[in-house]
């Protein structure tokens, strides 16, 4: 009788110690989920704020000479007044049509502030979509890396591990990104995935010839790598995590092009500014005040 007893006893604490951890297990996902929620909707908010405008004002002017048009300003279709007042880091805005892509894009003193930030500063297991600190914030630098993590409710950048399906590649190779100065049109050229290997995170090259190089092994590794004209101009790559191997990573590569779709090669005073970065980041490393990630290759 005694030992029947302690068996259900034994029983009923197993029960008990099962039910806790559910418990404890479907509150955390609950959490996670609110937590991955909120994250969306705020950002879709910012979304909202970005892109809000104001009808012009009407006044009749008299006709006036026809004459050729001056080419008229830059206006940006995103308010980064009004986004840069809620955060002093923001440096762009990345929107790729038919995605879940359309994120304000930050640039921290390190790497990782915003892994596990939103672009309020608050913490999010979402974090926010972020430029390398060592590339240049007005993205005239030769590589430009931008991080995002892979959510399951589809936001920040998941989407972008789609793109190592051809299919899907082809339809969605054309994407921007918007700075208060100019919209920058971009191009995929490859996505592919391996491991998180630093030297993606190259930023200083020594030569347009090492450059070159840089990019053709960097694109090397998809079987539908579309052709890069050289001498090329700059690389934006698109880092996301990946499962298919331990520690995995996506990486998405593009390049500039014009309105026609045409990749935009480097001009006289385009490489002029980059042996002027290259000797700034040169006399900074030196002076102890970045990481050796961007060293010359």
């Amino acid at each position: 009788m005694e030992q029947n007893k302690g068996r259900s006893r034994a029983r009923r604490i197993v029960i008990i110690l099962l039910a806790a951890v559910m418990l404890i297990s479907g509150g955390l996902s609950l959490h996670s989920y609110l937590e991955d929620k909120r994250t969306q909707e705020e950002y879709e908010r910012l979304a909202e704020l970005a892109r809000e405008t104001t009808a012009p004002v009407e006044t009749e002017t008299p006709p006036a000479p026809v004459e050729t048009e001056p080419e008229k300003p830059y206006v940006s279709p995103i308010h980064f007044e009004e986004l840069m007042e809620e955060n002093p880091d923001t440096v762009g805005w990345i929107k790729v049509p038919d995605t879940n892509i359309d994120y304000p894009i930050v640039q921290g003193t390190d790497n990782d502030f915003y892994l596990n930030h939103d672009f309020y500063g608050k913490e999010s297991v979402g974090g926010s979509i972020y430029l390398d600190f060592e590339s240049q914030g007005d993205f005239v630098g030769r590589n430009n890396i931008l991080y995002g993590h892979n959510m399951k409710n589809g936001s920040m950048f998941k989407d972008v591990i789609y793109y190592k399906d051809e299919k899907y590649f082809k339809e969605h190779q054309y994407f921007s990104i918007y700075t208060p100065d100019r919209e920058i049109k971009l191009k995929a050229v490859a996505c592919y995935y391996g491991e998180a290997e630093p030297i993606v995170r190259k930023t200083r090259f020594k030569s347009q010839e090492s450059f070159d190089a840089f990019i053709h092994e960097m694109v090397k590794p998809c079987s539908f790598a579309e052709d890069v004209t050289y001498p090329a101009r700059t690389l934006y790559t698109l880092v996301t995590c990946s499962y298919e191997i331990n520690d995995a990573r996506t990486f998405l590569f593009a390049v500039e092009v014009d309105e026609d779709g045409n990749e935009i090669g480097p001009d006289e005073d385009f490489l002029q500014k980059m042996d002027d970065l290259m000797k700034e980041k040169a006399q900074a490393a030196a002076a102890g005040t970045k990481g050796d990630q961007g060293q010359e290759n």
